[in-house]
């Protein structure tokens, strides 16, 4: 069995663990990072693209507010390609209670969120659509950040400081020599080969999966409150600014304005299984009934996909079965040597995608006192790939660079204006043939067709690249197709349904996709 020796082992691709590994880079640590799947492709990669202010948790969880907005002001400077400063409001509604604004004024004053009230016009000339009964309004520093693009940026920057990224490698077993964890065991599941990974720390940052990474440690006790949760994004931006009702947190009460659509949020159902994808009917009309409270006419809108995102929320007080909106939204840091006399073995969960720097710096301080090294974080200070001119993104930068080569090259996505070239170094840089791992690093497919004309293109050029047969190039067609419909049939209607009825011409006219040959197992 092959084995690599390193002085990191973080198991968890998301936002927490990408981070983890940038920030033990940076300070000089030998680092590789596993993943059961692509990166980002659990809980990060399924959120509404907040960058919370905190006002949100002002009222209700002030720690937790205390942490967004100071990492809010951090990941503008050191993020900043990936952030779009939309700002945000918070406003009463016909259904919210009065009282509610002035607590929540109060609270923005004692945790330090930036808060200004405006006038009710100004509120509806900066957002015609808001209902017209709102009776206050509080501008606040809300933003969207895209998550796929921070990760991978974070993953890159490791790998420029030595740093091993190891997707699709899942983790089968943990390694035990007494009472020290020494890496583990790992799964090579596209190439079906089994890895050992010998660590002389394990860092265990696989958010709502934590409790069962902890339990092949043989841990008892890592409870992760799962909370699950919808999302829709509608068709086109609705509004530009981020739209949250003033009152405490509760289901359907946010608008996010990200790249060119919007998306409502969010549900809040225990669940014991991580991996729930469940989409009920009726969360999906409440949702869009609640979208009436922000924006009438919401359900006229076009929805264009519903997903969901399991929360990891951690709580050792409580047990299993608990209103998961009652549990902190803070982070917890588990040092395993002190808690469970278990040496080399360190959690990181609970926590918002928001926090994920915060949550890694203070992981990587912890790494470093059980390696007894004393080198301070810079990931306050140091940008990422990408971001080192503390430019934010901006709406239009994509047409704008479309338009400067207008007739040099061929455009792949229409809708997120991919360009052949970008999909040419997309694909052999990740050498996979997973047309959604493509879609996390471009967007491809995630406009309204949802695919509907970029895939089989996709596909097409996949196969004359030479680094995929045809049967293969069939299967993850028709894998990607079946993703995609997983998240819209539930929200077929209106032209939303007649788009899909048109793709279903398009791909059974020009491919007869029903009858493609299946790949050899």
């Amino acid at each position: 069995m092959l084995s690599l020796t390193t002085e990191v082992l973080v198991i968890g691709g998301g936002a927490t663990g990408a981070g983890v590994a940038w920030d033990a880079s940076l300070r000089g640590l030998g680092v590789i990072l596993v993943d059961r799947l692509d990166l980002a492709e659990g809980t990060s990669g399924r959120f509404h693209g907040l960058l919370h202010s905190g006002g949100r948790y002002v009222v209700k969880d002030a720690p937790a507010a205390r942490e967004c907005i100071a990492e809010n002001r951090i990941l503008r400077r050191v993020a900043a390609d990936c952030i779009e400063d939309t700002g945000g409001l918070f406003v009463t509604t016909p259904w919210d209670d009065p009282a509610y604004a002035d607590r929540f004024a109060a609270a923005c004053r004692e945790t330090g969120v930036d808060c200004e009230e405006i006038t009710v016009a100004q509120a509806r000339r900066d957002e015609p659509r808001l209902h017209p009964e709102i009776s206050r309004a509080f501008r606040v520093p809300d933003a969207n950040m895209d998550i796929w693009k921070t990760v991978w940026a974070m993953a890159h920057g490791a790998q420029q400081c030595g740093a091993r990224i190891l997707p699709y490698h899942e983790v089968t077993a943990i390694r035990r020599d007494g009472d020290r964890v020494t890496g583990a065991r790992v799964r090579d599941v596209r190439a079906g080969e089994d890895l050992t990974i010998e660590a002389q720390v394990t860092v265990n940052a696989s958010g709502a999966w934590a409790g069962q990474i902890a339990a092949m440690a043989g841990i008892d006790g890592v409870r992760v409150f799962p909370g699950r949760g919808i999302m829709i994004a509608m068709n086109h931006r609705l509004v530009n600014t981020v739209i949250n009702r003033c009152q405490m947190p509760t289901d359907g009460d946010i608008l996010v304005p990200i790249r060119t659509v919007s998306v409502i949020g969010t549900t809040d159902v225990h669940t014991d299984d991580p991996d729930d994808h469940t989409v009920l009917e009726s969360e999906v009309d409440r949702m869009l009934d609640d979208g009436e409270k922000l924006v009438p006419g919401f359900r006229q809108a076009r929805a264009l996909r519903v997903w969901t995102g399991v929360r990891p929320l951690f709580e050792d007080a409580k047990a299993a079965g608990t209103d998961t909106r009652d549990v902190t939204r803070a982070h917890a840091l588990l040092d395993h040597r002190q808690r469970d006399g278990v040496e080399g073995f360190v959690t990181i969960t609970g926590g918002k995608v928001t926090t994920f720097r915060l949550m890694a710096e203070e992981t990587v301080d912890a790494v470093c006192d059980l390696l007894g090294r004393d080198t301070p974080g810079s990931t306050a200070e140091q940008p990422l790939p990408g971001s080192e001119s503390g430019a934010n993104y901006r709406l239009g930068e994509r047409l704008a660079r479309k338009d400067e080569r207008l007739r040099q090259e061929q455009t792949i996505c229409e809708c997120e204006l991919v360009p052949r070239s970008r999909l040419e170094h997309a694909l052999a840089e990740t050498g996979s043939r997973n047309l959604d791992d493509i879609r996390r690093r471009l967007r491809l497919g995630m406009g309204p067709c949802q695919g509907g004309f970029c895939i089989y293109r996709t596909v097409g050029i996949m196969h004359a690249a030479g680094g995929i047969d045809a049967a293969s190039a069939d299967a993850s067609l028709l894998d990607f197709l079946q993703e995609r419909w997983k998240g819209v049939w539930p929200i077929l209607y209106g032209d939303q349904l007649r788009q899909m009825r048109f793709d279903e011409w398009v791909f059974q006219g020009v491919l007869d996709v029903g009858h493609l040959p299946e790949a050899p197992a």
